[in-house]
């Protein structure tokens, strides 16, 4: 069975000394602290238990060495804006201190879905979530929060756990909407030995039409589960004869 894990970080600002807040550019020898990873939420995809990590319930190492784990077990990693931040973040961390890379896996990052098939006015989670009357993200006083947390304050760390937990909630409620919306999704089917739906692994659904290539005809299906769209990839109509291309 293929394992998809959805994934949320949150994560300490850079520190540095500068001397404007407009247009300012800082050089690498003004910067005191570089920003890390503060905590993470992941859960498998259907499963109930939602798992977390934050350096002050597990100190920097161990936070990371959980995390690595699951990464290690997974086949899918879904995120919203996670190719370019929480995965490159991650990387980051793991080679700081030493750990080698995670076993692979694939990515889909429902934020480069949404920027892609869908006119939102908004493409943050929170907007897209409400609109979709999935819920919003746990409301926050914004940088002060960063700021109690990491200084130890009690009560804003279990905020920002509230935060980063329902982030992952939204997050697999926006996945299971949008999958059969999603092109290039990683085929979930091949990795059973029957045949089922690329985006879900269901095994029930429907032959409903043909799908034409350049020079090929396939059947095609439509997943009674998610809805998803597909075709088979055994061509119905490939004989010998010769066939055009339009191009000379």
């Amino acid at each position: 069975m293929t394992k998809i894990l959805l994934l949320d970080i949150e994560t300490a600002p850079n520190l540095g000394y500068f001397w404007r807040i407009w247009k300012e550019n800082i050089g690498t020898n003004q910067i005191v602290n570089n920003g890390s990873v503060l905590s993470w939420a992941a859960k498998w995809v259907g499963e109930k238990d939602m798992m977390f990590g934050a350096k002050w319930k597990d100190g920097e190492k161990k936070m990371l060495a959980r995390i690595h784990r699951l990464l290690n077990e997974t086949d899918i990693v879904v995120h919203y804006n996670g190719k370019s931040f929480d995965i490159p973040t991650f990387n980051k961390e793991f080679i700081i201190h030493g750990f080698p890379p995670p076993a692979p896996y694939k990515q889909v990052d429902l934020l480069l879905v949404v920027r892609d098939t869908f006119a939102f006015v908004s493409r943050k989670l929170d907007y897209v979530t409400k609109t979709l009357g999935m819920g919003q993200k746990v409301r926050h006083p914004g940088f002060e929060l960063w700021v109690k947390a990491m200084g130890g304050d009690p009560a804003a760390q279990r905020h920002m756990e509230r935060y980063n937990r329902r982030d992952v909630v939204l997050l697999e409620k926006l996945y299971l909407r949008l999958r059969p919306w999603i092109k290039g999704h990683p085929n979930v089917g091949v990795l059973g030995d029957i045949s089922s739906c690329p985006n879900c692994g269901s095994t029930h659904f429907q032959r409903r039409g043909t799908a034409v290539a350049t020079l090929l005809k396939y059947h095609r299906y439509q997943c009674q589960n998610c809805a998803t769209w597909f075709r088979g990839t055994k061509a119905i109509n490939n004989t010998q004869r010769e066939r055009f291309t339009g191009i000379a």
